[in-house]
């Protein structure tokens, strides 16, 4: 069955509530899509909530701020629910009961973000040979190589130390293009024999968390727009909700059949299929 494209203003007012991720929809990498701000209010002056679902390993604030400075209007949405969120939610009640008071955490994430663990009864270390977790919140890819990490990972592999993996997405978008994203990096560390818990998309229970969010909507009423067939079609899918495939993002420039054999490898089958975000 071919995808059926259409424009989002024509189905917009099939749906009670939105989810929609940022980068590939929203940001293309630090950049603002075109008409991508005009376009978001636009939908929310139908007067039914958008939350925005991102897998950023950051917090939900500098999440917010930072589409703020990029010209998106505040009351356009409801708020940032990012995997990076979730997983400082559950970090919180896993304090005292699977980690101990005060637990050494070797943090890998992007631009210094240290929100990870703020607030909580954990430290910060930088020697994997102390550490009783390490969190992947993000990927810094443009720095380094994958092989970089493979050293420590392997340090932590061989202690079995726990992982959490606060952004599952295996590619990211940078002023350079594509690149490896966190997601990818936690993947690594399963093939070197550790164990990874993953928080964000595709997985339920941030989908639990966002229709919460939104006042428990039915879920086939629920839109989720998103970039990637693994992530936001297929975790929109599997949370009973309907699903809207850009063509913007990672999968930029790929053909009809390109897209077909992606997310055919992924069981993912959008509802829809948008040329970009635009109402």
């Amino acid at each position: 069955m071919a995808f059926r494209e259409v424009n989002l203003k024509d189905v917009a007012e099939n749906f009670d509530a939105f989810l929609i991720d940022q980068f590939g929809v929203l940001l293309n990498g630090p950049a603002v899509y075109p008409g991508a701000p005009e376009a978001l209010a636009k939908l929310a002056g139908l007067g039914k909530p958008i939350l925005l679902l991102s897998n950023s390993g950051k917090r939900s604030a500098p999440n917010e701020h930072r589409l703020v400075q990029r010209g998106f209007a505040r009351d356009a949405f409801l708020g940032v629910l990012s995997s990076g969120e979730a997983a400082h939610f559950a970090l919180q009640e896993s304090v005292g009961k699977t980690l101990p008071h005060g637990a050494k955490v070797f943090l890998i994430a992007r631009d210094e973000d240290r929100s990870a663990i703020d607030g909580l009864d954990l430290s910060l270390t930088d020697q994997m040979n102390e550490a009783d977790l390490l969190l992947i919140a993000g990927s810094e890819a443009e720095q380094y190589k994958l092989e970089h990490y493979e050293a420590l990972l392997k340090i932590a592999a061989e202690r079995l130390v726990p992982c959490w993996c606060s952004n599952p997405d295996k590619t990211m978008l940078t002023k350079a293009g594509p690149m490896y994203g966190a997601g990818r990096i936690a993947m690594l560390y399963e093939k070197l024999g550790g164990q990874v818990a993953w928080f964000g998309k595709p997985h339920p229970p941030i989908y639990q968390i966002a229709l919460e969010k939104l006042g428990n909507p039915m879920p086939s009423k629920v839109l989720c727009i998103g970039d990637s067939p693994e992530h936001d079609v297929r975790g929109g899918q599997d949370a009973g909700c309907a699903t809207a495939l850009v063509r913007t993002g990672i999968h930029e420039g790929a053909t009809l059949a390109g897209l077909e054999a992606i997310c055919a490898q992924h069981k993912a089958r959008p509802d829809f299929l948008l040329s970009r975000f635009a109402f």
